[in-house]
């Protein structure tokens, strides 16, 4: 056999498609993180200012002119509604003015990412040199001393996300890619909804009363563990049973490449460009993330909408794989596996 016979034996069509779509995802990973966090700076950050009168309009209206457009500021009544406002994850921090004094008091969030939070305090503290006034710090919902830069929650929903899209990948490499019927892909997100609660439950234990990592409820971090894991197993499942092995590459493609840097794990969604910044809430290492600061720092408050985001996700993914599986018809014969 010569050289050229056993290269086409070897490398079949099908498998040079594939090296070409991995080598697709290598470039697009390297493009989508660096793009992400090469330069994070804050962009209309959302921030209240609170003063007498006309004051925090003015004050405001000062801010809004920094350059760069850091803040997007808005007035607030006072600095109960202030915090009110941080706490509901409204604005990300405040600028409480002193009318008595030449020192105003900066209410920032640690829970909604460090670096913010510092970056805020840099800002402001600048910003309020000109006018000769200075600024003390006033974390109202700090991270945890165990939670180094405001990282952990990110890290919990990137493992869970790792272990649903992993999961459905592994039934693909064990019974082919497409399921043969709608009974063997109930199967599958029956197997998927039964790790999905496993896992959920193991890594709210984990980063609570193990590490003591992340502060809140561990039954509300397994919930939206659970949640997780099977929106982004349905997630692959679906597009396995659309595309067959292709599928997998999808989901790292929306999952991994696309989802994970703008998740607003290493900078919050503020600190992100624009395309980052506006696709995140919407994937679900974005939706995960922020739900489970919200359930470590902030008392659950402004949950619903990343929930209902993973939900979708969920029921998307169920209805498409159990869709395409019922047009299948099965033959009898078990999927084909990868590699045959």
């Amino acid at each position: 056999m010569t050289l050229a016979s056993e290269m086409r034996s070897a490398v079949t069509p099908r498998a040079a498609l594939l090296v070409i779509g991995v080598l697709a995802l290598q470039l697009l990973f390297i493009a989508s993180y660096v793009g992400a966090l090469h330069d994070p700076t804050p962009r209309n950050v959302p921030f209240g200012v609170a003063a007498p009168g006309l004051g925090g309009e003015q004050a405001a209206q000062r801010l809004n002119r920094l350059p760069g457009d850091p803040l997007d500021a808005r007035s607030v009544t006072d600095e109960a509604e202030a915090r009110k406002q941080i706490l509901e994850r409204e604005i990300y921090g405040a600028l409480v003015v002193n009318p008595e004094g030449t020192t105003d008091t900066l209410l920032v969030a640690s829970g909604s990412g460090t670096v913010l939070a510092s970056s805020l305090e840099r800002i402001i503290t600048a910003a309020e040199l000109p006018q000769r006034r200075t600024v003390r710090t006033l974390d109202v919902a700090p991270a945890s001393d165990e939670d180094f830069d405001g990282l952990s929650a990110f890290y919990l929903v990137v493992g869970w996300c790792v272990g649903g899209y992993l999961l459905a990948s592994v039934l693909a490499i064990s019974a082919g890619a497409r399921p043969m019927n709608i009974q063997r892909a109930i199967i599958r997100l029956a197997v998927l909804a039964l790790s999905a609660v496993l896992g959920g439950l193991g890594g709210a234990l984990i980063v609570g009363p193990v590490l003591g990592a992340l502060p809140g409820s561990v039954a509300a971090l397994w919930g939206l563990g659970a949640l997780v894991v099977f929106a982004v197993g349905a997630l692959t499942l679906a597009l396995q049973a659309l595309t067959g092995i292709v599928g997998i590459g999808l989901a790292v493609l929306i999952i991994v490449i696309a989802g994970n840097p703008s998740a607003g794990g290493a900078f919050p969604g503020p600190m992100l460009p624009d395309f980052w910044r506006a696709i995140g809430p919407a994937l679900p290492p974005g939706a995960g993330t922020w739900a489970a600061r919200s359930i470590a720092y902030f008392k659950g408050n402004a949950i619903s909408g990343s929930l209902l985001v993973l939900a979708i996700w969920a029921l998307a993914g169920t209805v498409v794989a159990l869709t395409v599986s019922s047009l299948r018809r099965d033959n009898g014969t078990p999927g084909k596996p990868i590699g045959t």
